[in-house]
């Protein structure tokens, strides 16, 4: 068991402690209370917070970390699959290296959680998983939803990508016609299963089916107006769910987006307007989402921003006019929400995972330090004393 103490409690459910306490056991959250008189465990380890905020752990909800690992060049980048606009099949499980040295950088920044998956050289990319960012060198043992999205891409990339090497999609009706033609597809393989039609099954429909079933959203790589409501489009069309991930001009057509229903992963603002498409990017278009009513998260979509500044991105969104509170669940609760595992993570309630960081200020603000990280109940971090950790978990050098 471990017990925290004497901890400023933001539980991200509206009910936050002065001064509180959160106990521990079997990896799970067992107990939230002002006071809490430590069990009689000899086991019992006891966190004294020390007046710092006690948090759940903060969620990344779109990166490509370990699929584009630091320091290895092309020999680390398994990012695209830029031989072919179509590869639903393909799934990041299988690409994300869990000792990509980006990991450390989560653990000491307080992130328990990442989306993580394929870029968008394709127009369907393949599948997204939600993992936890320490606790093993196995990435089967960090998985928390797998598949938890299916990545589609519109606009820019895609174009040049395959426009470059004169094949389709060159154009942005071809990149929605060949989503069309795939979702079509898509649906009359399901159709014909359901109704026992089938010869043999097709791995590489299969894949589409819990995207059909909507318990996984279609991930959609968005930037431009007409980008963001050719995918709202689309989804509407066929009856499935969306993310709209990116969202660049979305504070342009906040009203639509909300009467669409779908959320909005917003981000990378903290990097350069590299392309025509992101030339409106502006740390104020979450917090025109929120007011708008749009569900929203923020994403440093790492590598193009670095992911350990993932609060401090919050932080400026905040500083454009993203309510404090809000600015803190667009990388908590609101993040587990559009990732799909809210009933594990994202927030301090008994029964859900005992992720959580430990800070000792606000961790929106610069100049603010993460004490401790917790993944499952065990300290993965823990601020200038590495060597207090056990042997496999400490940073991998």
């Amino acid at each position: 068991m471990l017990l925290i103490q004497n901890g400023k409690i933001w539980t991200m459910t509206g009910k936050n402690y002065d001064s509180g306490c959160v106990l521990i056991e079997n990896g799970k959250i067992k107990d939230i209370a002002k006071r809490i008189d430590p069990p009689q465990d000899p086991d019992l380890e006891i966190i004294d917070a020390a007046g710092g905020i006690v948090m759940p752990g903060i969620i990344e909800a779109h990166c490509h970390i370990g699929i584009i690992e630091e320091k290895k060049g092309a020999e680390g980048d398994d990012c695209n699959e830029a031989t072919n606009p179509i590869t639903p099949w393909l799934r990041a499980i299988d690409a994300v290296n869990p000792m990509d040295a980006a990991f450390d950088d989560t653990a000491a920044a307080g992130i328990t959680a990442v989306q993580v998956g394929p870029g968008s050289a394709n127009v369907v990319g393949g599948q997204f998983l939600v993992m936890k960012t320490k606790g093993s060198r196995r990435i089967d043992d960090l998985v928390v939803k797998s598949p938890s999205a299916m990545k589609i891409a519109f606009g820019e990339n895609p174009k040049v990508c395959y426009g470059d090497m004169s094949q389709i999609p060159s154009t942005r009706m071809a990149i929605a016609g060949l989503l069309r033609e795939e979702l079509f597809k898509a649906r009359q393989y399901r159709q014909e299963k359901e109704e026992g039609k089938l010869e043999k099954e097709d791995f590489r429909m299969e894949c589409w089916l819990p995207v059909l079933r909507k318990e996984i959203p279609l991930k959609a790589h968005v930037h431009r107006v007409d980008d963001i409501l050719t995918a709202i489009r689309i989804a509407e069309e066929f009856d499935l769910n969306l993310t709209l991930d990116h969202c660049t001009e979305g504070h342009l057509i906040a009203g639509e987006i909300k009467e669409s229903g779908f959320p909005a992963i917003v981000g990378p603002e903290l990097t350069t307007r590299s392309k025509i498409e992101v030339q409106y990017m502006d740390f104020k278009t979450v917090g025109c989402l929120q007011q708008h009513g749009v569900l929203t998260a923020i994403t440093t979509d790492h590598p193009v921003s670095l992911i350990q500044y993932l609060p401090l991105c919050a932080g400026l969104a905040v500083k454009k006019g993203l309510p404090m509170e809000e600015g803190l669940k667009s990388i908590t609760i609101n993040a587990a929400r559009i990732c799909g595992v809210d009933d594990r993570i994202g927030s301090l309630e008994p029964g859900k995972d005992a992720d959580i960081a430990i800070f000792d200020g606000n961790p929106l603000e610069i100049f603010t330090s993460c004490l401790y990280t917790l993944i499952d109940g065990r300290i993965v971090y823990k601020k200038d004393n590495p060597e207090d950790l056990p042997t496999d978990q400490k940073p991998v050098s």
